[in-house]
């Protein structure tokens, strides 16, 4: 082994205490709750327990104890992690509940997180656009800021490239340290981007490290478990698509999940923009076998990343002006250090657009408003609208006034094409 790669296994240890904890949903928020994490190869069985969240410090006493699923997961480096895995059943809805991993003497921390309620309730939530690239040093004051603004945040969304390289252990550590006990408290709802797709034996493929650390519903597209699914909570549908393959074949699913919605609002996310915003970069694919699907059952909202700017732009059904009486508003956004142009459509067709911007989004969700808020890193509000639902279902705009003017470089767009 050399010295290079040798450093590289010690960077991110693994041990017998569990790292890298992470919750989400792989069913009904209101009675469920899935939890990952990884210890040391050596380690091959671990439990999650649970309990009614209390101040008496001995709330473990009445915990229930769930075996996990384990598997062995070899890394980049060369050595191997235990990655685990435990679905708590039965919860009640708006409960506080801990938890905490491990085994005999090798706990977590406990951690607090409430069930969501059954039905309609306000919330917020927070939005990412691509991670991507210095994950410690820089991606961790996005979200860091935005639990600040957010504290109460029900969940986080990720629309793509969390990391760079799809199988770097070391970069998987970063994105982990960053949010730290965040990931652990604040269930994550991601969808893949063409950086967590690398090179498997049978060509382009997912990175083996997805499906151990996010699980969610299996109500999705066979052979795209955990990158296609849907969620509902408190009075919106979510769904994940996967912009990185099969994308025709997730049209009718796309379609039925939509069309058998019975939530109040809808928010669709992918990677790969409707409407690019940075030099050189198309997708008529995704226009041409998802946009009208998404426009005839009216989503309120699609959030994406890959573009690595700032954009906005609201598309009426029928129409691909700027209109008061929205239809389906697109964002792509970005709250990595790696930064791209604006291109010279984007400026002309989006209500707001800006470039070198870290950002983040918070979302506010009421019956029948829908407030938006893109906040950079420094914590001012950079873009922000607010949509109100018409009985008919349709929605009206209104722009709220951000606290900055646009950011955008002096130079002109160069027209390269940045990978």
């Amino acid at each position: 082994m050399t010295l290079a790669a040798l450093a590289l296994c010690f960077a991110w240890p693994q041990t017998t205490t569990p790292s890298r904890v992470l919750l989400s949903w792989s069913d009904d928020p209101a009675t469920t709750a899935t939890v990952s994490w990884r210890t040391d190869a050596a380690t091959a069985e671990s439990v999650g327990q649970i309990a009614l969240a209390s101040p008496d410090p001995r709330l473990g006493k009445d915990a229930q104890s769930v075996v996990a699923a384990s598997q062995t997961v070899e890394l980049d480096t060369g050595s191997k992690a235990s990655y685990h895995r435990v679905t708590f059943t039965g919860l009640k809805p708006e409960t506080l509940y801990a938890y905490r991993v491990g085994e005999q003497n090798e706990w977590s921390e406990w951690f607090q997180f409430k069930t969501a309620a059954q039905g309609f309730k306000p919330f917020q939530f927070v939005y990412f656009g691509d991670a991507q690239n210095n994950l410690k040093s820089m991606w961790s004051r996005a979200i860091r800021q935005a639990h600040r603004d957010a504290p109460y945040a029900a969940f986080m969304l990720h629309a793509g490239d969390l990391v760079d390289k799809p199988d770097s252990d070391k970069e998987w550590g970063e994105w982990f340290y960053a949010g730290g006990w965040l990931h652990a408290q604040i269930p994550v709802v991601a969808t893949p981007g063409n950086h967590e797709y690398g090179r498997g034996p049978e060509g382009r493929a997912l990175t083996r490290m997805w499906r151990p650390q996010f699980s969610y519903p299996k109500n999705g597209l066979p052979g795209l478990e955990d990158t296609v699914y849907s969620i509902d909570f408190q009075g919106v549908r979510i769904v994940s698509l996967n912009s990185n393959e099969r994308q025709e074949e997730q049209a009718p699913w796309l379609e039925k999940t939509l069309s058998t919605n019975p939530q109040l609002w809808t928010i669709v996310t992918f990677h790969h923009p409707v409407y690019s915003t940075a030099v050189g970069r198309d997708n008529p694919l995704i226009r041409r076998v998802w946009q009208p699907i998404l426009q005839k059952h009216k989503v309120d909202l699609v959030l994406q990343g890959h573009d690595h700017t700032y954009g906005r732009k609201n598309v009426p059904t029928g129409a691909n002006v700027r209109d008061p009486k929205s239809g389906t508003v697109y964002v792509v956004s970005v709250s990595g250090p790696k930064m791209y142009r604006i291109s010279p459509e984007a400026l002309k067709e989006m209500t707001r657009v800006g470039e070198y911007t870290q950002l983040y989004q918070v979302i506010k969700v009421d019956r029948s408003k829908l407030r938006f808020e893109a906040r950079t890193t420094s914590g001012e509000l950079y873009d922000g609208f607010e949509l109100t639902k018409g009985r008919d279902g349709s929605n009206t705009l209104r722009e709220i006034n951000p606290e900055v003017p646009a950011r955008l470089e002096p130079t002109p767009a160069t027209g390269r094409k940045d990978d």
